[in-house]
């Protein structure tokens, strides 16, 4: 029997999708924090780490209440565009992106850590400017970060399945991903697409995890 590719689709969208914002807005965040010397950074730490801690469903009901149509951000959402937040593809992306937060930050921010003052110190007296310093030498000094956060990113939004059910529903060809369509052959005892889609998932991460690990350890990176 062949597996829900429409599932499998949707979830390859909606990961490479929050990967990539991800990416963008975990940079600046994950800079502040490795720079910063405000005692404001444990707590923005914390509010970054809270999803490795919260039961999905928890925050999942949290995003559906401010998703809401009838809240602050729901109700200004449908009035620009026309559409929910809740049950909708958008809905996931967004909830997606909350929830894989910590796993993109944190990785970048050790990697902007090891950079060191410095090197950094050294560009600044040739009279580099600060986005200079940072993408000239940071960024390149920490590719694996980059890629770290990435790889993290990507496979933590493939097996979401709290938030994505309170957020998002079961809506076939919209919000339906992988993780619940595994759970609906479940309850239905339909194992073989279960098995189908569990065993493509497993594959999939495996092979991604073994890809990043294996070229760190072949092409480490040496800073001087």
């Amino acid at each position: 029997m062949a597996p829900d590719l429409s599932a499998l689709w949707l979830t390859f969208r909606l990961a490479l999708i929050v990967t990539a914002i991800l990416l963008v807005i975990s940079t600046p965040i994950a800079w502040w924090l490795a720079r910063t010397k405000s005692n404001a950074k444990p707590v923005l730490e914390a509010i970054v780490a809270l999803p490795l801690v919260l039961p999905p469903t928890v925050l999942g009901f949290y995003l559906l209440l401010a998703f809401n149509p009838s809240s602050l951000i729901g109700g200004f959402w449908l009035s620009v565009t026309g559409d929910t937040l809740t049950f909708s593809f958008i809905g996931l992306v967004i909830a997606s992106v909350i929830y894989s937060l910590p796993f993109a930050v944190q990785p970048l921010q050790s990697a902007f850590e090891n950079v060191g003052d410095e090197i950094l110190e050294a560009a600044a007296s040739l009279r580099a400017r600060a986005i200079d310093r940072f993408f000239s030498v940071a960024a390149p000094l920490s590719t694996r970060g980059f890629l770290t956060a990435g790889v993290l990113s990507f496979a933590h939004t493939l097996g979401e399945f709290g938030v994505v059910l309170m957020v998002g529903g079961n809506i076939p060809g919209e919000t339906r991903v992988v993780s619940i369509a595994i759970y609906d052959h479940v309850e239905t005892l339909n194992y073989a697409q279960a098995h189908a889609l569990s065993a493509i998932l497993l594959i999939i991460s495996f092979s991604v995890l073994f890809s990043v690990y294996a070229a760190n350890r072949r092409y480490p990176i040496r800073v001087g």
